[in-house]
């Protein structure tokens, strides 16, 4: 099941979007219910709602770290 979780995990307070995938608490938290539709719908609209964020993630993430080493070999 594809989704754009990168493991930051935290909310920003003014928008309601996850600091690092952009999604609300309520569909994190339905992601596995949804229907590849319904999940389509949300991926295509996050990329709009991460240019509303305030605090962009300064770390690198795991799953960013995993593909670079990926790339390294």
């Amino acid at each position: 099941m594809e989704s754009p979780c990168i493991l930051i995990c935290s909310m920003d307070d003014k928008t309601g979007y996850c600091f690092g995938c952009g999604r609300t608490r309520e569909e994190i938290g339905a992601w596995t219910l949804y229907s590849d539709q319904e999940r389509r719908a949300v991926m295509t609209a996050l990329p709009a709602r991460m240019e509303t964020v305030e605090r962009k993630p300064r770390r690198e993430t795991r799953r960013s770290r995993m593909a670079r080493e990926r790339e390294d070999i």
